[in-house]
C-alpha cells in the first residue's frame, strides 16, 4: 500500500498544506463560535453534546474537500495509500481497545467503587447512544485523517523520516487539545502529556500498520467508551453516561494510558506480524516489500 511513500513525487507544496490546515481550522472555529453561542442557553446535556461535536463534522467535510481539491488525493489514499479502506483493521482496533478499556475500568471500579456513581437514565442514555454512534466516529476520524493521515504524509514527503512522521503530528495532536477543559482543571503539564502519549501511540501504530485504520478504530472506541460509560466534572465531553467519576488523578491517568497503549502495541505487533525495523528505514519510492525484508 505504501501509505507514506504514496505521496512522494506528487504535489506536496508547503503552502498547500498550510492553506488546507488553516482553512480547516478557521472553518472549525467559526462553527465552534456558533455552537458556543447556542450552548450558552439552558440546553440538555445531549443537545450540548451535539453542539460540541458539530465543528468536527464541519472540519471533516472541509478537510476532505480541500485535500481532494488541492492535492487530487482520494480519501482512501490518505488513509493507507491504496484505493480501499481496510475495514477489518478498523473493527479490530475498535474491538480490542473497547474491551481493554472495559477491563481497566472494571479494575478501577473494584479497587475504589466509592469513587463512582451510577447515574443511568434511559430517557437520556438512549439519545446519547444514538448521538455517540453517529457523531463520535466523525470526530475521531477527522482527527486521525488530519494528523496521522494528511499531516503525516506531508511530514513524510518533506523529511523522509518515519520517526518524525510519528513525533511531529503526535506532538501537534497533543498541543491541539490545549483548550480542553481538562487542561484548565489540572494544568498543562498534567493534562497535555496524556494527549501526547496517545498522539505518539496513534502515530506509531499508523507507521507500523501502513495506514490509519487501526488508530481510527482505537480512537473511536476510546471516545465512545468515555462518552457512554464514564464522565466527570472536568471532562470536555460531559454526557449523561452510565457512571460519573468523582476524584480524577491526572498522574494515574497518564500511567494507565502508558500501560494500555503498551498492551495494544504488543497485541497488534503479534496479530499483524509487524516489522519494527521499518521505522528506521528512509521513506523512498523503492518497493515497500523490498524495504521490509
Amino acid at each position: 500500500m505504501q501509505y507514506l511513500e504514496n505521496v512522494l513525487g506528487k504535489d506536496n507544496s508547503f503552502w498547500k498544506y498550510v492553506t488546507v490546515i488553516l482553512v480547516t481550522i478557521i472553518a472549525i472555529q467559526f462553527s465552534g463560535i456558533f455552537s458556543e453561542t447556542l450552548s450558552d442557553l439552558e440546553l440538555s446535556e445531549n443537545f450540548t453534546f451535539i453542539l460540541k461535536l458539530f465543528p468536527f463534522v464541519v472540519g471533516m467535510v472541509t478537510l476532505w474537500l480541500l485535500v481532494g481539491g488541492m492535492h487530487k488525493r482520494s480519501f482512501s489514499t490518505t488513509v493507507n495509500g491504496s484505493e480501499s479502506v481496510r475495514w477489518t483493521h478498523v473493527i479490530s482496533g475498535f474491538s480490542f481497545w473497547f474491551l481493554l478499556m472495559l477491563v481497566f475500568f472494571a479494575i478501577r471500579y473494584i479497587i475504589n467503587p466509592d469513587n463512582f456513581t451510577i447515574q443511568f437514565d434511559s430517557s437520556k442514555f438512549i439519545p446519547l447512544l444514538v448521538i455517540t454512534l453517529f457523531l463520535i466516529p466523525i470526530q475521531t476520524t477527522f482527527e486521525e485523517y488530519m494528523f496521522r493521515g494528511y499531516l503525516a504524509q506531508g511530514v513524510a514527503a518533506w523529511t523522509k523520516n518515519r520517526w518524525l512522521v510519528i513525533f511531529i503530528p503526535g506532538l501537534l495532536f497533543g498541543l491541539a487539545h490545549y483548550t480542553n477543559t481538562e487542561v484548565a482543571k489540572y494544568g498543562f503539564w498534567m493534562a497535555i502529556p496524556q494527549y501526547i502519549i496517545f498522539g505518539l501511540f496513534f502515530g506509531l501504530v499508523a507507521v507500523l500498520d501502513d495506514g490509519i485504520e487501526l488508530p481510527v478504530g482505537i480512537h473511536a472506541a476510546h471516545n465512545m467508551f468515555v462518552c457512554l460509560f464514564i464522565t466527570n466534572d472536568a471532562s470536555t465531553l460531559r454526557t449523561p453516561s452510565i457512571f460519573r467519576c468523582g476524584e480524577v488523578s491526572p498522574l494515574a491517568e497518564i500511567v494507565i494510558s502508558l500501560m494500555a497503549t503498551t498492551v495494544a502495541v504488543l497485541f497488534f505487533y503479534c496479530k499483524y506480524k509487524w516489522k519494527l525495523n521499518i521505522i528506521n528505514i528512509k521513506i523512498t519510492n523503492s518497493n515497500y516489500a523490498e524495504q521490509t525484508v
